[in-house]
């Protein structure tokens, strides 16, 4: 092993005065060994800089990994670069005495590129000076490899659910285009205007069925920007209550505004909580269709803010759903409305939506007792007027059991 450049002085520690262990073996002996050999026998490769980032001693490993770099640089041996790097770490750690960890990706002497994890951890003098760096790189280029399999395998399962969700509502829809078709063929065979007009409305209905099902998909896989502005946080509930409202009376259910009046405007996606609530509302008054029994059902859309935070609310007294369906809850094409009329997209569409303003959805359910679902958005985390946001992906948050539409 090299030890020309060496500089031992600013590392040596003396050892505890150990006479020896019971294999006999004496402190000094051991010593020796961590001074002669551990340096080279450890298997990662380490290297230590000085502030001109020259390397001034490496050992075994490093040497077989990188190839020659006595009198060369650490940029220059790792990475085969004229100048330093731009996100230099060890500039970092001469500067504050930080120990840093790090992702790099270099070349080996044999001209592969490795992916590698380096610490860089400072060598101090007793007055605080920081003269050197040593870094020790671990080759992790196989588990990158794995990781990068992983991902694609993920994607292409992603990608065989997408397929057989988008072939499964197609088919769904296409069932019922056969069957309008068939009774408008009927009628007009047979004169039967009553006929006639019932298979037309079956035409009619499916037609809206699946170019709703494909709005939704599409918006859901391009990802939907929001492009917000100052409003009024009651405005999107008070129009799905006045666009529910009939319809949920012609069903017997009876629909409720609850809304905190006076809220201050706050910055949102007027349309996409819009969007948010119609599939919670519809949810719900759906809920209420499946139920049995004979008891009056009732849906209420809340809004109100705590403590900075603006929350709507959506509550029933469906059917409520089990455990293990509410697991299955936010995942695409999952749908407890019957292949009929379900895509299984409303929720993920919304959930997305609340995560582009920076808030998060929550469910409580109690099977056959109703369901509540909450939006919450903290005022300090939307986006301001004028910002456009993609949707970000993290954990939503629930608690119970709800349905997915």
């Amino acid at each position: 092993m090299p030890t020309k450049h060496r500089a031992k002085s600013e590392t040596a520690r003396p050892l505890p005065s150990v006479a020896g262990n019971q294999n006999g073996i004496a402190t000094e002996e051991f010593s020796h060994w961590i001074k002669t050999q551990l340096f080279d026998d450890v298997p990662i490769a380490i290297c230590v800089i000085d502030r001109n980032f020259q390397i001034v001693e490496a050992n075994k490993t490093f040497t077989e990994t990188y190839g020659s770099w006595c009198g060369q640089s650490c940029f220059r041996v790792y990475k085969n670069l004229d100048n330093r790097c731009e996100q230099c770490g060890a500039i970092r750690t001469f500067a504050d005495g930080q120990t840093r960890v790090r992702e790099e990706r270099g070349k080996v002497q044999d001209g592969r590129e490795m992916s590698y994890l380096v610490h860089m951890l400072p060598i101090r003098r007793s007055n605080g000076e920081i003269p050197y760096v040593v870094e020790m790189s671990t080759d992790i280029t196989h588990i990158k490899q794995l990781e990068k399999q992983k991902l694609e395998a993920e994607r292409l399962g992603a990608v065989g659910e997408t397929v057989a969700g988008i072939a499964h509502g197609i088919k769904n829809v296409l069932m019922g285009l056969e069957g309008g078709v068939y009774v408008v063929n009927s009628g007009l065979r047979h004169g039967d205007g009553e006929r006639f007009a019932k298979g037309w409305s079956m035409l009619q209905e499916n037609i809206t069925r699946i170019s709703s099902f494909v709005r939704e998909f599409l918006d859901f896989a391009k990802g939907r920007k929001t492009t917000v502005d100052n409003v009024d946080p009651n405005v999107p509930a008070r129009q799905v209550y006045e666009l529910f409202r009939d319809s949920a009376a012609q069903s017997k259910i009876d629909l409720r505004l609850d809304v905190q009046e006076d809220l201050p405007e706050a910055p949102l996606d007027a349309n996409g909580i819009h969007t948010c609530l119609v599939n919670l509302v519809s949810n719900a008054i759906d809920a209420c269709l499946m139920s049995e029994g004979q008891r009056k059902f009732h849906v209420t859309l809340k809004t109100r803010e705590d403590d900075g935070v603006l929350i709507y609310e959506v509550v029933d007294n469906g059917r409520g759903v089990d455990y293990e369906i509410s697991r299955k809850i936010f995942t695409s094409f999952f749908s407890t409305k019957g292949s009929d009329k379900g895509t299984g997209l409303g929720l993920l569409t919304t959930k997305k939506i609340v995560h582009q303003h920076g808030g998060k959805v929550s469910f409580n359910s109690k099977e056959r007792q109703g369901s509540t679902f909450r939006i919450e958005l903290p005022r300090h985390r939307l986006p301001q007027p004028g910002e456009t946001t993609a949707a970000s992906e993290p954990a939503e948050t629930t608690s119970g059991n709800k349905r997915q539409d």
